[in-house]
């Protein structure tokens, strides 16, 4: 492989399961390294781990890989069955989004606030870990 070809080479999964099973990976252990110092974070500003259970690290590490794959076939299954997979996912990803951050603000608004503020920003980390990868491992066609 040349150096021009190396530089713009793109990572081909042989299939659909490689591809979501590392996009899986790498957007769980990057979201999650982020998420492991805003845990660290949020009970250094008083956020109690035995109120909010979602700031325990065996909790979000295991609904992040939760998330990421239930996230990772839905981008699988949209980028094979429609004609515009990135229009549909402009818009989907957002609402699902702001749809994940809405027990957090009831964690905030009935038991603690630094920790609802917490688990909505695990939340955006997770997103901004898991598109990326997803578009990667799961290339978009052009």
């Amino acid at each position: 492989m040349t150096a021009s070809a190396a530089g713009s080479a793109r990572v081909a999964p042989r299939s659909a399961v490689a591809g979501i099973a590392l996009a899986v990976v790498a957007a769980t252990v990057a979201s999650g390294i982020v998420n492991f110092l805003l845990s660290l974070a949020a009970q250094a500003l008083g956020a109690d781990v035995s109120t909010v259970m979602g700031l325990q690290p065996q909790t979000f590490l295991l609904f992040t890989l939760i998330g990421t794959l239930v996230g990772a076939i839905g981008w699988q299954v949209i980028r094979r069955v429609t004609a515009t997979p990135s229009r549909v996912l402009r818009v989907l990803v957002p609402v699902v989004v702001v749809l994940s951050l809405i027990p957090d603000a009831w964690v905030a608004v009935s038991f603690s606030a630094v920790g609802g503020i917490a688990l909505g920003l695990m939340h955006l980390v997770v997103a901004a870990a898991a598109v990326p990868a997803y578009r990667r491992f799961l290339p978009l066609a052009r």
